[in-house]
């Protein structure tokens, strides 16, 4: 997943359509200060952010971000109009990990996303993710437990993404409803229920991560 911070809406959109079009998920902000408050569900695999921006600056958002151990290592690329070199230097100085310069090519910003993720993440990208004793290979949409590889449904395996990409944090049953079955699906909380209950089976011993926080909803841990 790829955030794309910017107050102009058609760049945004444009950003976020470009990144879709090559295959990657993509999610739009208007702000830092939303982006932000986004971080308390979501960890982006990287994040397109505009130096100029009201309320709260680029710069501002990238302190903020690096200044936290939970998120200082989610690779950031500056997009900005200004392309003096100083401009350049006080973003990489302050974390970023590239620089884009506007107007810029909408492939020149899908070449350095490729980039940074291939060097901030290792050949296989962001696509293997361990925690505990299991494993997904998010590409090649396989999962394994304790060493074995386990089956799951298309929504089984996106609400397991979400609690790998997020192990600890705790998702209710709103938001995983929300996550997974999108923000126009008509249901009941006990459909998020049964397919916990039926991930847990499928995982085996591995089934103990995922724990219930009475009254919240649940959560992954790194162990059993």
């Amino acid at each position: 997943m790829i955030w794309c911070v910017d107050d102009d809406n058609t760049i945004r959109d444009i950003e976020v359509y470009t990144l879709e079009q090559m295959g990657y998920k993509a999610r739009g902000f208007c702000d830092g200060v939303g982006m932000l408050d986004a971080l308390q569900n979501e960890i982006p695999d990287l994040i397109i952010l505009d130096i100029m921006m009201p309320d709260m600056d680029g710069i501002e958002v990238l302190r903020t971000l690096r200044s936290e151990s939970k998120y200082s290592k989610i690779p950031i690329i500056m997009a900005t109009a200004k392309g003096t070199e100083m401009d350049k230097i006080d973003g990489l100085n302050s974390g970023a990990d590239d620089y884009l310069v506007k107007p810029f090519g909408v492939m020149e910003m899908v070449a350095r996303v490729n980039a940074v993720l291939r060097r901030t993440t290792g050949e296989r990208g962001s696509t293997d993710m361990v925690v505990g004793d299991i494993i997904m290979r998010e590409n090649e949409h396989i999962v394994m437990a304790n060493g074995l590889k386990v089956d799951l449904t298309h929504k089984e395996f996106e609400m397991l993404r979400i609690f790998m990409k997020n192990p600890d944090m705790v998702f209710s049953r709103d938001v995983l409803m929300n996550k997974v079955w999108g923000v126009d699906y008509v249901g009941e909380s006990r459909t998020v229920d049964m397919h916990i209950k039926t991930l847990r089976k499928k995982l085996g011993n591995c089934g103990g991560q995922i724990k219930t926080v009475i009254g919240v909803g649940y959560r992954l841990e790194k162990e059993v």
